[in-house]
């Protein structure tokens, strides 16, 4: 038999609901753009995607020097090791030409060193890019934190953001995947975690909140919404629908940076495409 109100999917008396598999990422970006998920975690194999963003390799390299920092013996840690890690982890994807390149890396080296700078070399965080799982009544959801800090008895997921402007507290609080980490957190390593915060590495700015039981329930309605949206788009798919019309895309400004571009000729006719060092700060004009 088949109960409307489970999304369309089909149910024997006393069974229990097919969970849906998720991350933070695969909600957002069904969020975003249905296409966009389905190319990313339908589709197999998964279409071909577009040139790398000189943006995300900042990012990238900034991100594997802030856990590997934590490797090395505690009177290396350094400001300057974090330099060396950042020019042995940095790659040349995405920028316009080698001095763009070179630019970018002694930039990120300056701003991981003025960043560590203020870290207690002996203060171990209790883990770094540590996948956590949970479930809800829809979804089993699992992901990867930058860092989860011991602070008292408490735990605090703490999120590095190495973009072009500082996060804010309201960022925080609404960001969707830090309120599901909290959840998985909590079931995962079985301690109190209410705390979130946003490490804007460039500026050395600290965004937070403290979540409570209400913002964290009205997160996980949220996200279990897109779940449910995601499961009859799944079902029609099944069913025979045709795989643009169960996942449509839903094209805009950002079609000019996505991933999946090259596969998506709404995307394609929606917008030029954007140039992989364009979301550099004071680079887009170049």
């Amino acid at each position: 038999m088949r109960n409307p109100s489970d999304g369309g999917e089909a149910l024997l008396p006393g069974m229990p609901r097919r969970l849906l598999r998720a991350s933070p990422k695969s909600l957002a970006d069904f969020s975003d753009c249905p296409r966009r998920y389905r190319f990313a975690n339908v589709d197999r194999p998964v279409p071909p995607r577009g040139p790398r963003f000189a943006h995300h390799t900042v990012g990238t390299a900034m991100h594997q020097v802030l856990s590997s920092w934590w490797d090395l013996p505690v009177e290396r840690r350094t400001p300057g090791a974090a330099r060396q890690l950042l020019y042995a982890a940095w790659s040349p994807a995405g920028f316009r030409d080698d001095e763009q390149s070179d630019r970018w890396q002694g930039l990120a080296a300056g701003w991981l060193a003025d960043y560590l700078a203020d870290v207690d070399p002996t203060d171990e965080p209790r883990s770094r890019e540590r996948t956590v799982s949970t479930t809800t009544e829809r979804m089993t959801l699992s992901g990867r934190v930058d860092r989860i800090d011991e602070r008292g008895d408490e735990l605090v997921v703490v999120d590095y953001k190495t973009g072009r402007t500082p996060s804010t507290d309201d960022e925080a609080r609404g960001s969707q995947a830090l309120a599901l980490y909290v959840l998985a957190v909590r079931r995962t390593m079985r301690r109190p975690c209410t705390r979130v915060e946003l490490h804007h590495v460039p500026s050395g700015t600290v965004a937070s909140f403290e979540h409570t039981e209400r913002s964290l329930a009205n997160h996980v309605r949220r996200a279990e919404d897109i779940a449910i949206d995601i499961q009859a788009a799944t079902q029609a798919l099944d069913g025979g629908q045709d795989r643009d019309a169960a996942f449509p895309a839903v094209p805009g400004v950002q079609c000019g940076w996505c991933d999946f571009r090259p596969s998506c000729p709404t995307g394609q006719a929606a917008v030029p495409a954007r140039e992989p060092w364009a979301f550099l700060a004071d680079e887009s004009a170049g």
